[in-house]
């Protein structure tokens, strides 16, 4: 099993089986049942273009960059119901537990890179403070304000 921040993943090029570079790694697509997805990827051309790619057109993850099977395959218009990672400001929403604990401010999550399962949430209490990783085996609740996740064996 390898796990996937979007820390790591953005930023990152994307290129096509035969070698063409399509784009760049802008967003982390969630559906409202709290799995990864896709990825939403920017070209590169005189105005910016943002397309939606299914993790299971996604090939490879390599150190330097991603490998998609079809460049046709992967230009597609975001799913109806989603999340963006940034775009939505999920990055920086408070995370609290069911039990109404406060647990930082969402910085980065941790997901299975084929089945798009979250497994864990970077937090942190500020600037200055150190991140902590919070692991949940239920999917998140996404509410206006804030992001309710399980923290406690089920």
């Amino acid at each position: 099993m390898t796990l996937r921040t979007f820390s790591l993943l953005k930023g990152m090029p994307v290129f096509t089986i035969s070698g063409d570079r399509i784009g760049t790694v802008h967003d982390l697509s969630i559906s409202e049942s709290g799995q990864v997805i896709g990825l939403v990827i920017h070209q590169q051309a005189l105005f910016k273009r943002a397309f939606h790619l299914q993790l299971a057109d996604i090939t490879s993850y390599g150190q330097d960059g991603i490998v998609i099977k079809l460049k046709d395959s992967a230009v597609k218009k975001m799913p109806e119901d989603t999340f963006c990672f940034t775009k939505d400001e999920l990055l920086g929403r408070m995370l609290f537990s069911e039990m109404g604990e406060e647990l930082g401010l969402l910085q980065d999550v941790y997901f299975k890179e084929k089945m798009g399962t979250i497994i864990a949430y970077e937090t942190t209490d500020g600037f200055f403070s150190e991140s902590t990783v919070i692991q949940s085996k239920q999917p998140p609740t996404f509410g206006k304000d804030t992001i309710i996740v399980s923290v406690y064996e089920q």
